[in-house]
């Protein structure tokens, strides 16, 4: 009876076939089976012991890009003509996630008992969706398994690649307007006070503008904390109804495109994705009406979702693609342009493969001119800031010497 037992690491040492001594590390399900394979490999130990965990060890979470690596790995493995039941062996020895190494071991496990590789995917659709399960069966039906991971695997690439630098234009300007905020919040609440106390020894009467910020640093110690947990209770109400409201999520996606500047960015990121799909399930062979459909599951955003929902059911209809797209009035000029020219020629998966990385290189520079322009201008603010902050509390020992005198 075969041994269940899941594989772990273990630490070895011992002596090579010239007698120096070595040491190192192996996966195995067994010391016996460790030491045989040592044996093999001549190798006489001297002891082998499993490999302790750490004690305040935190695991990682599977993040998309661990499954884009994964695609890549495997597509690679079977390029250069590995078996795929052994691709999942030498793919999970190099992975250092634990989670995601168990992961491929449970789906290893799957499919060496002969389930097929689409079917043991679709038993974790947390980390593989309908597309990539869909795309993998259509390979393994038409028998080009290696040719359909190699283009899933940079389907999924390219989604992460564009996610990083829709991330990139968030980022920059959410991180310093926040430490704006906390400096901004350090000064009102520690800083302030104490000129205020001082001034007020003196007796003297303070400018407009610095009782301001005195009345400004009263409210924030009074409030600061309530203030806080508003912000925190706010960003957690909006996320978990994003999660839980569909409507609330598809308000919040249209809300987001008619953001100036960002909003035209984040178009154009769900623009190249649509692309990006659809050229990626057309080539696999996958009929247009169910490539729409895995489309508009892909898209991202609700107005996009809606609208190639729309183009679906009336490309179901005999309506041409292009002429489908064009009736949404949502879809740029240049890729109605292409889908036209590649159902005229035939090469509609190699158009959307075109128009993807357009505007794939479009929101990329348009994310390095964002970071470009906000950078002096985000500066200026906080400058203005701390700046006034400071100008306001050190205005009052300009009348000091009357005072005084």
């Amino acid at each position: 009876m075969a041994s269940t037992s899941q594989p772990g690491i273990y630490l070895y040492k011992g002596k090579n076939k010239d007698g120096k001594p070595v040491q190192g590390e192996i996966t195995g399900i067994n010391v016996t089976v460790i030491k045989a394979q040592l044996r093999k490999q001549g190798v006489v130990t001297s002891s082998v012991r499993k490999k302790p965990r750490p004690l305040f060890k935190r695991s990682k979470p599977i993040k998309p890009q661990d499954i884009a690596l994964f695609t890549r790995q495997m597509a690679t493995m079977m390029k250069a003509g590995v078996p795929l039941v052994q691709s999942f062996e030498i793919v999970a020895e190099g992975i250092e996630n634990e989670k995601m190494k168990t992961l491929i071991s449970q789906i290893h496990k799957d499919v060496s008992a002969g389930l097929g590789f689409a079917p043991a995917l679709r038993k974790y659709p947390r980390h593989f969706d309908d597309l990539f399960c869909s795309l993998i069966e259509a390979g393994e039906q038409s028998g080009s398994l290696e040719a359909m991971l190699d283009r899933v695997a940079t389907y999924k690439e390219k989604n992460e690649a564009l996610k990083r630098k829709i991330r990139k234009a968030m980022t920059y300007p959410t991180a310093v307007i926040a430490v704006g905020v906390i400096v901004t919040g350090i000064l009102l609440v520690r800083v302030v006070p104490v000129f205020a106390s001082t001034y007020q020894d003196f007796g003297a009467d303070l400018p407009a503008f610095t009782q301001l910020v005195v009345r400004l640093s009263e409210f924030a110690q009074r409030w600061w904390l309530a203030g806080v947990a508003a912000i925190m209770a706010l960003a957690i109400s909006v996320r978990e109804a994003r999660l839980r409201s569909q409507g609330f999520a598809d308000r919040l996606d249209r809300l987001l495109l008619k953001i100036p500047i960002v909003g035209n960015i984040l178009y154009e990121a769900v623009v190249s994705r649509f692309a990006r799909t659809l050229s990626t399930t057309f080539a696999a062979g996958v009929p247009l009406i169910d490539s729409l459909t895995s489309v508009s599951g892909a898209a991202g955003n609700a107005v996009f979702r809606d609208a190639v929902l729309q183009v679906r059911d009336e490309v179901a209809t005999g309506l041409q693609l292009n002429t489908a797209l064009r009736s949404t009035g949502l879809f740029p000029i240049m890729l109605l342009q292409l889908t036209a020219i590649g159902e005229e020629s035939g090469s509609l998966d190699e158009m959307m493969e075109k128009a993807a990385a357009h505007y794939e290189e479009s929101v990329d520079h348009q994310v390095d001119n964002l970071t470009t322009l906000l950078e002096p201008l985000i500066m200026s603010v906080l400058g203005v800031l701390v700046g006034g902050l400071l100008i306001a509390m050190y205005l009052p020992i300009f009348n000091l010497g009357r005072v005084i005198g």
